[in-house]
């Protein structure tokens, strides 16, 4: 059996191999040279001094523990951007499902109306919505960052299901009706699970999108992970501003990466449930 990569396209010769290492080795090398200069101007520039000292051996009287734990991953992280993010996903799942569903019935008064509350909501910035909390309806910093992350990411939640829903063949709901089902069982049983299933890399990098939002709070004086970070320079002075920005960087990194890699973990089963592998020459009993 030939292999699937040679079905639309031949598969490469030597010289093609040997150009592509070529052409590897020379891209690795500009990106080195990249970051070699980088590093050349930071050392030109002074900014491997003491002042990365802060992070390992603070002064004023601060320990390791203080910065790190107290401020940075207790007090920004978990009480901050977790926080607002574990209360946000559920909610913005359960929204958007009201949504989705009021933007694909049958009936056009219903769904007219839907369409233009998501259409609304997916146009407006979440810094706005997120002020619209705090200064029109008098919510808390906390309240009103997962108010503006709710009501933006349901929005984009619903548009990215209906997108899967429209994607699957007429015949699938077609079928359910057929059967005796009623357009909610039709929906909840047959058509949102594949929805699901098709717009999941969709949904995971809105998962991230969302948990990357929460850093805007700062700005309605919410504590989270960036405004964690702005108070302990503000502490330390102007020289630390790098080292907690690198410091950020690096937390927010490891934890969208730690998201992605356990969403893709979770996308991998739910395909390998949803599909059934049936190998060349085996029989398939029939009762």
């Amino acid at each position: 059996m030939s292999d699937v990569s040679t079905v639309l396209y031949d598969a490469p010769g030597p010289v093609t191999r040997r150009r592509q290492r070529l052409l590897s080795a020379l891209a690795g090398l500009v990106i080195a040279a990249v970051l070699a200069w980088g590093l050349y101007a930071m050392y030109r520039n002074d900014i491997f001094n003491d002042r990365w000292l802060v992070l390992v051996d603070p002064p004023r009287g601060q320990s390791v523990q203080n910065v790190w734990w107290d401020s940075l991953l207790w007090g920004g992280l978990v009480q901050g951007t977790l926080k607002a993010a574990a209360l946000a996903m559920p909610l913005a799942g359960v929204l958007a499902l009201v949504l989705v569903i009021l933007r694909t019935t049958p009936r056009r008064a219903v769904r007219t109306p839907a369409t233009g509350l998501i259409e609304l909501f997916r146009g407006l910035p979440v810094l706005v919505l997120m002020m619209f909390g705090y200064f029109v309806f008098g919510f808390s910093p906390f309240a009103s960052v997962v108010f503006g992350l709710v009501i933006y990411n349901a929005a984009i939640v619903a548009e990215i299901l209906r997108a899967g829903l429209s994607s699957l063949a007429k015949g699938q709901a077609e079928a359910g009706l057929a059967i005796g089902l009623s357009w909610f069982q039709n929906f909840f049983i047959i058509m949102l699970p594949q929805a699901v299933r098709v717009m999941l890399p969709s949904l995971i990098a809105q998962l991230v999108v969302l948990l990357k939002d929460t850093s805007i709070g700062f700005i309605i004086a919410y504590h989270e992970l960036l405004r964690a970070s702005q108070l302990n320079y503000n502490f330390f002075g102007n020289e630390s501003r790098l080292p907690f920005f690198v410091a950020t960087l690096a937390i927010y990194l490891t934890l969208n990466f730690t998201l992605t890699r356990v969403a893709i973990v979770v996308e991998r089963r739910l395909r390998q449930r949803g599909q059934k592998v049936v190998k060349p020459g085996s029989r398939v009993a029939v009762r």
